[in-house]
This record gives C-alpha cells, structure tokens and sequence, in this order.
C-alpha cells in the first residue's frame, strides 16, 4: 500500500500511532533529504497484511523517497533482482552545499562535454518546487558522511532519465 501525504514530525501527524494500531511501524524518520519523515510498515486486517510506505506530504520528497524505496520494493515483490537505478561518476559543474550527517539527493541536469560526464544541480532544491524533477534528468548522490561539494570535484550521479 503506497500512500502519499500525511507524514510529517509535528503533534498533528497521527500516522506513525495509527500504523502502530494496525500492525508495526519499521521505520518512521530517515537520514535524507528530501524525504525525512517516510514512514514504512506493515499492517494486518481480516488475516490479511500488507506493507505500507507513506512517503513525505511534499511532492518532490513523494518521488524522490518513491525511487528510493518504494520502486525497489515492487519491483523485488514482483520478482525483479535488477532493481537498482545506475550510478555514473560526474564532474560537478558548480559548487553544492551540504552538511554531513544524511544523504542527499539533490536533483541535476546531466550532460555528456568533452567525452565525460558533467552535472549541475537545479537552480531550486524545496521539496515543494516541482519543476526541479520535471526538468532534472538525475539525482546527484551525496553520500550520508560526505560535506561540501566543489565545483571541478567528482560525485555519483543517480540516471532517472526514462522512468520519469
């Protein structure tokens, strides 16, 4: 069961209580961004269970804890052992903040110059700012330990070129 909106970190979020009634909540935060507060679990009625993802209320971190987890997932429950996305190595064509302490997966435009790879990432990063996945063709991966990017510097890149 995917739903999607709900799951927030405030007093009003009832999520993580009502899963907890139903059957067992695995996880309810996460280290990434975007997507932190994604819930997974499973719940169980009539004899009968399911798994429950319940990604994020904003829609960026919809689809990116989507490609993350819940795309593998089905994928696996369907049979599938190719479920991960490819990872290329990039040069970053501009500098990226971040601090270390959670995995980011920041959304970029990825292009082949001079027989290699070069990303930049999209001039908006908010979870709520759609067009940073309509017009992003991957998602720049920086690792949970990892801090500051420079421009020039290498990162992995995560293609969703195709699946979007």
């Amino acid at each position: 069961m995917v739903t999607s909106g709900g799951v927030s970190v405030g007093e009003a979020d009832f999520t993580k209580e009502t899963m907890a009634k139903l059957g067992e909540v695995v996880f309810w935060k996460i280290a990434m961004r975007p997507g932190r507060p994604m819930a997974f679990g499973r719940i169980r009625a009539r004899g009968r269970s399911a798994y429950l993802f319940r990604p994020a209320r904003n829609p960026v971190a919809v689809m990116v804890t989507f490609y993350h987890f819940v795309r593998g997932a089905l994928l696996t429950l369907m049979g599938r052992t190719d479920t991960d996305l490819p990872l290329l190595r990039a040069k970053a064509e501009t500098a990226m903040r971040k601090k270390p302490g959670r995995t980011e997966y920041q959304r970029g435009i990825l292009q082949s110059k001079n027989g290699e790879w070069s990303v930049r990432i999209h001039r908006a990063q908010g979870s709520g700012i759609l067009s940073s996945m309509s017009e992003a063709n991957c998602f720049v991966v920086l690792a949970h330990e990892q801090g500051a990017v420079k421009a020039g510097d290498y990162v992995e890149v995560m293609v969703m070129d195709g699946l979007v």
